[in-house]
């Protein structure tokens, strides 16, 4: 009788208890999710973040809202999320430069990745050559040739120096022969349109998607997209493995939070941005920016992005071997 009676109360506990966990699941979240962009506003990565972001807030009954906090090549925003208590109420988006360029160059002393959980990867964006449309340069032979004519003499915009822009020029130089003057504008891709649309530059070195405005309106267009892949949304611009140029590199968006964060809420972070990430309203959007959208989820981002980064420091070590950057 006794056994039987504890029993019964084990059971009544049991039941309470998965009662509890349930509303605990239910409940989150509770209030506003804040979601850091490292970059500045008006970007590429600015863009894509706010787009899906925007469907995913329809998942929950409160909002999510983008905040960007720029600098140090995407540091001071990453280690921001790093740092950021564990509750599920603050998330960020890193690319390439927060998983490769930081940790590489030892810019951030706190850095850890095992201080985050990757929810997801949303894009994969190669990089490309991007000039004005009156420009006289017709393919990227015609910028390469001009370069080696005039050494240091063509302007070309990048980002933030030592990031992955200034590593894909530095490896476009080292390929070709060619030599460019190359021009820092940190920020983002915002300021590499202003410095284009200045005649500051002759040559921005970004992707497609961070100038898809300006490539819509006939302001500028694509000499080469450093990947093997045609862009769907760009078919007239060539690849590097079109042109025979020996050179892939590009970005990536992936969402990511505390490391501690709970399971119930990266689960219910990560449906929400798949489920924005399969509605008709961000594939169509995404169609027009000329940005890939590429999908990886919790169980497969971590080892893709380890992969990445570790076969990425294998290039940048042996670059600087060779004397051609400096770390």
């Amino acid at each position: 009788m006794y056994k039987n009676k504890r029993s019964l109360l084990t059971l009544a506990g049991a039941v309470a208890l998965s009662s509890m966990s349930g509303t605990v699941l239910a409940d989150y979240p509770e209030r506003d999710i804040r979601v850091i962009v490292p970059w500045g506003a008006g970007g590429g990565t600015d863009g894509i973040v706010r787009k899906l972001t925007s469907i995913a807030e329809d998942s929950f009954d409160v909002s999510m809202y983008v905040e960007n906090i720029e600098g140090g090549v995407s540091a001071t925003g990453t280690g921001q999320l790093m740092n950021a208590r564990a509750d599920g109420y603050t998330i960020g988006a890193l690319t390439y430069d927060s998983l490769v360029t930081v940790p590489w160059q030892a810019m951030l002393p706190s850095y850890d990745v095992d201080k985050l959980k990757l929810i997801a990867r949303v894009t994969s964006e190669p990089d490309a050559i991007v000039v004005d449309a009156d420009s006289d340069y017709e393919s990227i032979h015609d910028l390469i040739e001009a370069a080696k004519e005039n050494p240091g003499e063509i302007r070309v915009a990048i980002q933030n120096l030592g990031g992955r822009i200034h590593l894909a020029i530095l490896q476009l130089q080292d390929l070709t022969g060619a030599e460019f003057r190359i021009v820092s504008y940190p920020g983002g891709a915002a300021p590499q349109k202003e410095a284009i649309l200045s005649d500051e530059v002759d040559v921005a070195l970004t992707s497609l998607g961070d100038f898809s405005n300006l490539i819509e309106d006939g302001t500028v267009r694509g000499l080469v997209e450093f990947t093997d892949v045609e862009n769907p949304t760009y078919p007239d611009v060539p690849t590097s493995a079109e042109e025979g140029i020996d050179l892939q590199i590009g970005s990536f968006i992936v969402f990511a939070a505390p490391a501690d964060t709970s399971e119930e809420a990266l689960v219910a972070l990560e449906n929400a941005y798949k489920t924005a990430f399969d509605s008709d309203e961000f594939q169509e959007w995404v169609a027009n920016v000329g940005v890939t959208p590429n999908w990886l989820g919790i169980d497969e981002v971590t080892p893709w992005a380890e992969e990445t980064a570790e076969s990425l420091f294998g290039e940048m070590d042996a670059l600087v071997e060779a004397g051609v950057m400096s770390k």
